[in-house]
């Protein structure tokens, strides 16, 4: 049972949910404290009120702290501000990002379109050949050599390709035994 805990506990969901969470707690202390610290004293400054957290209302033994209410409205709205600016911004990366998969996909499909065109008109993309090779490697000491090479300048072997076309073509040439 806590293996099986501590797999859930360690699936990226709940990793990146708990990084989410502790962060956005240090994100409400900053905008806590802007509001507190910056704006609800400039906001003062123009109105003549010095501290809005302290504004109530006394009625009957009850009192009603709206200075708090105002705060924490402040805070919510500077949260949810900056949440939607970061949105807009993460939506657009993706929009553009989308354009560009369409973008690549059209190309796909005109690159397939070309290639089936061509093969019905039977024209044949141009390969380019590789020059011959002008060299080869001896089979004896692994030197590279001339590639019309018979016998190899580094260990004198005969190479065998070429000596067995030599062979043939002693063999191949007619004996002058009628002359005897």
């Amino acid at each position: 049972m806590l293996n099986e805990f501590k797999k859930f506990a360690m699936r990226g969901n709940i990793m990146d949910l708990a990084v989410g969470v502790i962060i956005g707690g240090a994100f409400q202390k900053i905008v806590t404290s802007l509001v507190n610290d910056i704006i609800m004293p400039s906001i003062s400054v123009i109105t003549g009120k010095v501290d809005y957290s302290n504004l109530s209302i006394t009625i009957g033994n009850s009192s009603i702290k709206y200075g708090a209410f105002l705060t924490s409205v402040i805070d919510f709205l500077i949260i949810a501000f900056s949440i939607f600016i970061m949105i807009k911004y993460i939506n657009k990366m993706n929009s553009k990002l989308e354009e560009i998969n369409e973008k690549n996909k059209e190309n796909v499909k005109q690159s397939k379109f070309f290639k089936k065109i061509k093969k019905k008109l039977n024209i044949k993309e141009e390969k380019k050949e590789e020059p011959a090779p002008t060299t080869k490697t001896c089979p004896y000491c692994f030197s590279e050599i001339n590639i019309k090479a018979t016998r190899c300048p580094n260990c004198t072997s005969m190479l065998e390709e070429k000596a067995d076309d030599l062979q043939k073509e002693v063999t191949d040439i007619p004996s002058n035994s009628s002359e005897n």
